[in-house]
Parts: structure tokens; C-alpha cells; sequence
């Protein structure tokens, strides 16, 4: 029963909170989808670290730890890489929003290629990719409520009352709402990751290098990267794959817009690689569980964390486990839910039904769409299926479609075309379609590559398939310079 209180007095704070953030503000458009574009170095900090720290992290980067072993890494390793391209890709984007007064990121696509059409492709591909993350979120929302309680609650009871509270805060506080919760949330889940990060070790082994020697004996290979499958090259590709898309999640590149000053990621990219280092307690967690909760297979090993909690602590603090592991479902799925609306009300409809529709229009119809996409992901999430790691690497293989267009827009004689970047993101999201239905790999694709290319992650068949075509398309629908066409007239 304690736990259940805990669990449910930080549901309700969370929802205060949501609420409380608007007071003094007017929720236009700007507001609510960008917060007016005044966040300062801590908010822009907050919002951006709030995509290291999900449940994915919180229970996907345990449960992979406890499951894959040294693959895990790659958590690691693509946040800080993504975090130094920051530096130099963000304050052309923030500079060229704030000049435009852009609220989305199909907006930043559209105006920069001047092609609607272009923006309307983005914002269909940003929706396809926010459903499985919005999923992601909720899936780990039940899991951490229904083992939190003791089973008090459901794990389907978890799914909707969370999904419900998110819906309420995002309709009346926006980006603002999350932005203040983030803040509650960073600061519990840093203090619950040290503490079981650095107890649980201790507690069950004696120390770090005694609990990885433990499995080392128990397990041996489990600590270092296997010849097949998650190999050393997958990891690389990985690596380098999830940080290309790491800003292209249209709520992150939203989050760029909120910003009232360019240096402010200039300092956040110096900061946020040392803030990754807190993952590694989150490892530790699901490699000390290894050996303590044995038998958990498939979509189970997200349990890890919990399971090793509950036979370690008492219900009081196993609750304060939860409400940490609640704030990290609802604040990434509160911005999830904001970009998705925004996505569909700014973008698709405003792009294809109505483009005279006024900012108190769009608004309006975005909160309306707020619910409708809480639906959708919870339909998807009572249905189960894939594991909190593969939801997140799916999403990924859809956005990093939309870095070559990004990149090519930044240069200062930008030869790409509205036509060329429509197709490959095009023939990218298809590919990644593809492969994703019909479960296919590289190595089963192309069986002639030597054993070591076999490993490299799908989503590089797909980037390149876009960049092939983005380049070519570009080259066929270049402008021809004004002095050759006047000569082929004459």
C-alpha cells in the first residue's frame, strides 16, 4: 500500500505541475508548441537530457544490459556522439527557425526547400516514428506501475491512467508543462540511478570488479561483444546510425526552437556527454541482476530492474523507484504528444486541407489531436509485442532518413532540390518499411558480404538507399543557370 501512495502522490504532482505551467502565459500557437521561444541554458538543458532519460533508459538499458551484455554500450556511446555534432548542427537551425518564426520541423523542411509538399512528407514520417516512441513510453509506464504496486494496479489500469494525465497537461500547458516536470524528473532518477547503480553491486557482489567477475565465471563471453549479431560492427553502425537521428526526433528538433539564445547549445554540448556517464549506473543495475533474477527472456528482460528491486527493498522505496520510473514515461511522452498534434494540425492539415488556416485554428485543432494520438498509442501498446530496445531502433531507422536533407539545407549554396530531398526521404522510410515488416538483416539480404559486414544495422541500407537517390534526383532537377538557357533558346 505504501508504494501505491507514493506511486500515486507523484502522478497527481506531476499533473499539477503540468497544469500550474501555463499560469501567466496565453497559450498561442508559439507558446504552446515552443514555449514562445524564451527557455533559457537549464529548460533547453532539461528538455534535450530528457531523451537520455525514458524508460527506455531507465528500463530498456538495464533490461538490455541484463539481457545482451557488453552491447549495451552503444546507449552510451551514441547520446555523446550526437551531443558533440550539437555544437556546430543546432545554432543554424535555431537561427534560421527564429528568423522564420517556425514551430515544427516539417516547417523548418518546408520553408528551407520551399516545397509544402516536402513539409507535409516530414510530418507523415515524424508521426510513423513518434507512435512506436509514444509506445515505448506508455509500454514502460505499465510495466513500472504494475510491479511498483505489487500488482495493485494492472499494467493496462497503468497504461490509461498515465496516458490520460499526459493528455490533460499537454491540452493546457504544452511544451511548458513538460518542461517543469522535467525538471522534478531529472532530479529523482538522478539520485535513484547512483543509488541503485552503486547499492546493488555492493549489496549483492561486494564491489564492481567482484561483480563482474561473478559473471565473467558464470557467464563466459557475456561481457564482451559476440562474433555474430550484436558484434563488434553492429555496435559501430549502431552507434553512428542512432546519433545521425539522434535530432531528428520531431520533438527534440522542436525543443531546438525553444531556445532564446544560440550559445545556450554551445554550453549544453560541453555539459550533456558528462551527464551520459550517469547510464553507466543504469548498466549496472542490469548486470547485477544477471545472476540474482536469472530466466528472464524476450520482452521480460525489461523487468530486470524490478525485479531485482523488489527482492532488495521495502514496498515504501520500491514506490519511490516507480514514481521516478513514472516521471521518465510521462515527461518524454508529454513532448512526444505535443509534437505528434502540432505535427498533424500545423503540418498535414494546414499543408494539405487548409493552408489560409489561422495559428488559433491550428491550435485548437492540434489540442483536439492530442487525445486522438493517446489513443492510437495506447491501441498499439495493449496489443504488446516488441521490446523497449527494438521500438526505440525502429523509430530511429525512420528519422535518420531526414538528416541528408537536413545537412545539405545548412550549407551556404545548398545544390540540393525540394525534388531530390522528397524522394530519398521517400525511398528511405520504404526500405525501412520493408525491413522492418518482414524482419529482414543485412546478412540475409546480401549473403555474398564477408561475415563481418553481415552485422551492420538495417538502417544503413536505408540511409543509403536515400542518399543514392537524393543526390541523383537533385543532379536531374537542378535549375540551369540563366546564361545557358538563354543560349539553347537561341
Amino acid at each position: 500500500m505504501s508504494a501505491l501512495i507514493i506511486i500515486a502522490a507523484i502522478t497527481l504532482f506531476a499533473l499539477y505541475l503540468g497544469v500550474r505551467a501555463k499560469r501567466g502565459h496565453d497559450m498561442s500557437l508559439e507558446q504552446w508548441t515552443v514555449g514562445g521561444r524564451s527557455f533559457g541554458t537549464a529548460f533547453v538543458f532539461l528538455l534535450m537530457a530528457g531523451e537520455i532519460y525514458t524508460t527506455f533508459t531507465f528500463l530498456g538499458g538495464s533490461g538490455f544490459a541484463y539481457g545482451k551484455g557488453a552491447p549495451v554500450y552503444y546507449i552510451l556511446a551514441y547520446g555523446t556522439l550526437a551531443y558533440i555534432l550539437s555544437y556546430w548542427m543546432l545554432p543554424p537551425i535555431w537561427r534560421y527557425a527564429k528568423n522564420h518564426r517556425l514551430v515544427s520541423q516539417p516547417h523548418f523542411f518546408a520553408r528551407k526547400y520551399e516545397s509544402p509538399a516536402l513539409g507535409t512528407l516530414v510530418a507523415l514520417v515524424g508521426v510513423a516514428a513518434l507512435i512506436p516512441y509514444l509506445v515505448l513510453q506508455l509500454k514502460g509506464l505499465g510495466i513500472i506501475v504494475a510491479t511498483a504496486s505489487y500488482g495493485a494496479i494492472s499494467s493496462t489500469a497503468a497504461v490509461w491512467i498515465g496516458a490520460c494525465v499526459v493528455t490533460a497537461y499537454v491540452i493546457v500547458s504544452g511544451v511548458r508543462g513538460s518542461a517543469w516536470n522535467s525538471v522534478v524528473k531529472d532530479l529523482l532518477i538522478l539520485a535513484i540511478v547512483l543509488f541503485l547503480g552503486i547499492y546493488l553491486p555492493l549489496h549483492y557482489y561486494g564491489g564492481f570488479s567482484d561483480m563482474f567477475r561473478a559473471i565473467d565465471a558464470a557467464r563466459p563471453g557475456f561481457l564482451t561483444f559476440p562474433a555474430k549479431g550484436s558484434s563488434v560492427t553492429w555496435f559501430q553502425s549502431t552507434v553512428l546510425l542512432t546519433a545521425l537521428g539522434f535530432f531528428m526526433w520531431p520533438h527534440t528538433f522542436g525543443s531546438i526552437f525553444t531556445a532564446k539564445d544560440e550559445r545556450i547549445f554551445r554550453r549544453n554540448a560541453m555539459v550533456l556527454p558528462l551527464y551520459q556517464l550517469i547510464l553507466l549506473f543504469v548498466f549496472f543495475v542490469g548486470f547485477a541482476a544477471t545472476l540474482k533474477v536469472p530466466g528472464l527472456k524476450g520482452v521480460d528482460i525489461d523487468l530486470s530492474l524490478f525485479r531485482l528491486s523488489l527482492q532488495t527493498f521495502d514496498p515504501w522505496f520500491v514506490g519511490v523507484i516507480g514514481a521516478a520510473g513514472i516521471l521518465t514515461a510521462l515527461v518524454p511522452g508529454s513532448m512526444i504528444l505535443t509534437s505528434a498534434s502540432t505535427l498533424l494540425a500545423n503540418d498535414v492539415y494546414r499543408g494539405m486541407v487548409s493552408r489560409k488556416a489561422s495559428d488559433a485554428t491550428v491550435a485548437k485543432l492540434a489540442r483536439f489531436l492530442v487525445p486522438v494520438v493517446a489513443l492510437v498509442a495506447v491501441g498499439f501498446t495493449l496489443q504488446g509485442g516488441e521490446t523497449i530496445v527494438a521500438l526505440l531502433l525502429m523509430g530511429y531507422s525512420f528519422v535518420t532518413q531526414l538528416f541528408p536533407a537536413v545537412i545539405c539545407s545548412l550549407r551556404p549554396h545548398n545544390r540540393a532540390t525540394k525534388q531530390g530531398a522528397f524522394c530519398g526521404i521517400l525511398a528511405g522510410v520504404a526500405v525501412v518499411a520493408v525491413t522492418t515488416t518482414m524482419h529482414l538483416s543485412i546478412g540475409q539480404l546480401m549473403p555474398f558480404l564477408p561475415d563481418a559486414l553481415k552485422d551492420i544495422n538495417i538502417g544503413f541500407l536505408a540511409l543509403a538507399v536515400n542518399i543514392i537517390v537524393f543526390a541523383a534526383v537533385s543532379a536531374v532537377t537542378q535549375a540551369r543557370p540563366v546564361e545557358q538557357t538563354h543560349a539553347s533558346v537561341n
